[in-house]
């Protein structure tokens, strides 16, 4: 189904489990957007990838674009509004980001989308989460990787200079708040360099896609 993982040698056998929130630290994107990101939030996150991957229900999906139909580049599988979550870590993962947010973003983070990209042909393309109430709403959208470290990329909607990279991979945390999905996209871009699989965890409010 994918690539084998090469595991991160920093987290060769740890226990499964979050780290403290309090490591994050915040980036001023501009235009109301920020991100806050730390590394290895996750540790045994190796061993989190390995059960996601054979457990989740994986869905292979095609969308239109444009004149035709094309299948999107990575495997997806999606969690409604506080539904069962495929790992336990993920709920605590979950509840953690519920309590160190709760005051700045007024509600709790419900849903989660789950996306396996097998290798450096997945992809994203430049988007925003505008779906619902990001469209118009300061929102925040957390993303935990476990896996490969893969680049996500973030640039201004304006066509501004001033494009930001994150590798993210092994249990590392990303939250995009404030007007990120209004004035900024981000993407996972196409690579033909050897990388090994990835699953990013995107927990996000209701109503927000």
């Amino acid at each position: 189904m994918h690539d084998a993982l090469q595991g991160s040698l920093l987290g060769a056998g740890a226990e499964v489990g979050l780290g403290p929130l309090t490591t994050l630290r915040r980036t001023i994107l501009g235009d109301g957007a920020w991100v806050d990101v730390t590394a290895g939030w996750l540790t045994g996150a190796d061993a989190v990838f390995e059960r996601l991957a054979a457990e989740v229900p994986w869905q292979a999906e095609r969308r239109r674009m444009y004149d035709r139909v094309v299948d999107v580049p990575r495997l997806l599988s999606f969690y409604a509004e506080d539904a069962p979550l495929p790992d336990p870590v993920l709920e605590d993962a979950r509840a953690a980001l519920n309590r160190h947010y709760s005051d700045e973003l007024g509600e709790p983070f419900r849903t989660a989308g789950l996306c396996f990209y097998r290798d450096g042909s997945d992809s994203v393309a430049w988007h925003g989460d505008t779906i619902g109430r990001g469209r118009t709403e300061d929102t925040m959208v957390a993303i935990l990787s476990v896996g490969a470290p893969r680049p996500l990329l973030l640039r201004p909607r304006s066509g501004a200079a001033g494009t930001q990279q994150y590798s993210l991979g092994h249990g590392d945390l990303i939250v995009m708040g404030g007007s990120c999905q209004r004035t900024w996209e981000h993407a996972i871009p196409k690579t033909r360099k050897p990388v090994g699989p990835r699953i990013s965890i995107q927990f996000r409010p209701a109503g927000v896609r």
